[in-house]
């Protein structure tokens, strides 16, 4: 089920500070993730490709589709996109390095990231935005992830958690029958049941917890049977009840904090609870709260900005970083907030940026 490695961690594979240039090699989901923002319009990057020749000599035939050969292209960049349900990072610009008599400089090209092989990124300059994201994927993806499972009836769906947000799997349904019908095979339906979630979740390596998580007594029969054929596993685990099942679910695990609570570096949870934490002080109307570009940035300018929570797709602005900059030398907090999940989306709709006050500026 899980088609990406879930260890490792990114790698600074080879640095130029002069020229301004660094080598990353990626090694999980997050890093790609953290490489789409780190990454940007202006830059060259340069990576290992492969694209197909065609014979360009007269004798060519016509179906002829050419050879694939590999070699290393460098892109002036012009687009960034991940994907997040593939895990692609592709990035598109034209042409500025490579072997000109295979490739024509200025053509487009599209080189898309890969786990374990290296990308080699050049800018004119190096923000302190930039370069501290490099080092928080590299710390975070030495860190262990956690899986929620939650169970209702004969079904079960796993959360994972993730530094861009939440990768869902599932529905995983089993074969059991209700119980007012009686089955001499019920129990067995059950265990196979079971086990196949515990397929699913031997799927991910180094899974540091485990949450157990429903509406009714499934979680408690799923640890038991942990308990005796799977102990390594019920070790992990910890139950935590819920209204509800299915995604919904597990989203009201993770705003019951206890995802942070087992994880504080999690970043999904701190997230989250960050977002909660100022949609709490606008509902009272609190005056210590701003929303919004514009209300945001003068409260940045009279340094009365306490902790600062930044959309990461807004971050590329250069006015932007310069603000963040600002706040983080008057001893302010900033979170970057990744839009991939639901707390992003509602900082979106108040206008990508949000702060907390140290005083009332209005």
């Amino acid at each position: 089920m899980c088609k990406f490695r879930c260890g490792g961690n990114m790698q600074i594979t080879y640095q130029d500070k002069k020229k301004g240039v660094i080598e990353l090699r990626p090694e999980t989901l997050d890093d790609l993730w953290h490489l789409s923002h780190i990454v940007a319009e202006g830059d060259i990057v340069s990576s290992k490709t492969t694209r197909r020749i065609q014979d360009t000599s007269g004798d060519k035939i016509r179906n002829d589709r050419g050879v694939k050969r590999t070699f290393t292209l460098g892109v002036l960049v012009e687009s960034v996109s991940f994907h997040l349900f593939t895990g692609k990072l592709r990035i598109i610009g034209s042409i500025v390095k490579g072997p000109e008599d295979l490739i024509p400089l200025g053509s487009h090209h599209t080189i898309e990231a890969k786990l374990n092989t290296p990308l080699k990124i050049e800018k004119e300059k190096w923000s302190k935005y930039v370069l501290g994201r490099i080092k928080q994927s590299i710390d975070a993806s030495k860190k262990l992830s956690s899986i929620i499972v939650l169970l209702e009836d004969d079904t079960a769906d796993l959360g994972l958690m993730r530094q861009f947000g939440i990768e869902y799997f599932g529905p995983i349904v089993g074969n059991i029958s209700g119980k007012r019908v009686i089955s001499k095979n019920r129990k067995k339906n059950i265990e196979k049941f079971y086990q196949t979630v515990v397929d699913s979740i031997l799927k991910f390596n180094e899974v540091q917890t485990i949450i157990i998580a429903g509406p009714g007594f499934y979680k408690n029969d799923f640890l038991k049977f942990l308990e005796d054929k799977h102990p390594d596993l019920a070790k992990k685990s910890i139950l935590e009840n819920t209204g509800s099942g299915g995604r919904v679910g597990i989203n009201e695990v993770l705003k019951n904090g206890v995802v942070e609570k087992l994880a504080t570096e999690n970043r999904v949870a701190f997230e989250i609870s960050a977002i909660d934490n100022i949609l709490k002080e606008i509902a009272m109307d609190s005056q210590l709260v701003v929303y919004g570009k514009k209300q945001t940035i003068d409260a940045i300018n009279l340094g009365a900005v306490e902790k600062l929570l930044v959309l990461d797709t807004m971050v590329r602005s250069e006015d932007l970083e310069s603000a963040m900059d600002m706040v983080e030398n008057m001893s302010g907090e900033v979170l970057v907030i990744s839009s991939q999940h639901d707390g992003g989306k509602q900082l979106g709709a108040l206008g990508g940026l949000a702060a907390t006050l140290r005083y009332p500026i209005s």
